[in-house]
């Protein structure tokens, strides 16, 4: 990924999206800042101050009660976002138990409710609703375009219908020596409300598909 020049205007949901093995989440941690990467430093970003980078199999402490720990973390302005987000995501019941103690699926949810209730710019998402059921993470990404319609989100999926249906922008990776490298292409960018038009989610998925 050298020499890569791309722009994605703020604020929205936004895609990254490759083959496997072209390097999203090496991608996705140098734009978060946690590496240079053997082709330099990221260049970063008018308006953006404050980068988070959630990710699947994150881990919280094992020792705490979930509940306990996003209380912990939480600042105290955001409290009645952190219920409503715990609300949506249906993790209520799960709030007295302990992090190891949940499947995969509540544990993403519940790592990607303590990045969210946090100050930011841009979150990054790199598969962070993976072992999640479809119809579970529709109602999360709608609900976390309506709720946060002033933040940048990058949203890494391998699910092609989900990122060509909720986002604005999809950067499409490709593997290094490949004659087209690197494609932003338009999703659709459905909303809260939206009405399907399978015809114009196929062409962009057909965009995507053409452009690996």
């Amino acid at each position: 990924m050298e020499n890569l020049n791309f722009s994605m205007a703020a604020p929205g949901f936004n895609a990254v999206i490759g083959p496997s093995g072209v390097g999203t989440t090496s991608f996705a941690r140098i734009l978060a800042g946690g590496s240079s990467g053997p082709g330099g430093n990221a260049l970063i970003y008018e308006g953006i101050s404050s980068i988070l980078y959630s990710y699947n199999q994150e881990r919280l402490p094992g020792w705490a009660d979930t509940g306990s720990h996003l209380e912990k973390v939480c600042p105290p302005e955001n409290s009645d976002l952190k219920k409503e987000l715990v609300k949506i995501f249906k993790v209520d019941a799960l709030l007295g138990s302990r992090f190891s103690q949940l499947s995969m699926g509540q544990q993403n949810r519940m790592n990607l409710i303590r990045y969210l209730i946090q100050d930011f710019d841009l979150l990054i998402l790199d598969e962070s609703l993976a072992n999640v059921d479809e119809a579970l993470r529709e109602i999360i990404v709608l609900a976390i375009k309506e709720m946060f319609p002033d933040k940048l989100f990058l949203y890494i999926s391998h699910n092609l219908m989900e990122v060509a249906r909720f986002c604005k922008e999809i950067l499409v990776l490709n593997h290094p020596g490949k004659s087209k490298g690197a494609v932003v292409v338009q999703g659709r960018n459905y909303e809260t409300g939206y009405t399907a038009e399978p015809h114009a989610i196929d062409r962009s998925m057909l965009e995507i598909m053409n452009a690996v």
